[in-house]
């Protein structure tokens, strides 16, 4: 499973670090990311990260969030800078994962955490 933390409600232009760490009979993680989603929008790319290290952003973003892995840990982290009240929204992890089921079959999917708050206010 994916388990998402650090959000939280903080002030326009502040910080933040979400953290995302990856549990359970995983041989391989490829690619790790965010994304979030606004009430009444639909979900859009924060970051990725591929296993190699290569990065990738949304435009509204770019410059103000940084995407890290701690591959030992299975963990992806997302700094967030410079909030503005455009980035509330509820963010979600995912991973290109594999693991073995509990019948020992290798299994290959994208697996997406449960989401944490993140409200920024005046």
């Amino acid at each position: 499973q994916l388990q998402a933390s650090g959000g939280g409600l903080v002030q326009a232009g502040g910080s933040l670090r979400l953290s995302c760490a990856a549990s359970g009979r995983i041989f391989s993680i490829w690619s790790m990311g965010w994304y979030r989603q606004a009430p009444g929008k639909q979900r859009e790319l924060v970051a990725t990260i591929s296993s190699d290290g290569t990065t990738n952003y949304g435009d509204s973003v770019k410059g103000r969030f940084t995407i890290t892995r701690d591959s030992a840990k299975r963990t992806v982290y997302l700094q967030v800078n410079n909030l503005d009240f455009e980035d509330t929204a509820v963010y979600y992890c995912n991973a290109d994962l594999g693991y073995y089921s509990d019948s020992d079959e290798p299994v290959v999917l994208i697996k997406w955490g449960q989401g944490t708050q993140v409200t920024v206010s005046s």
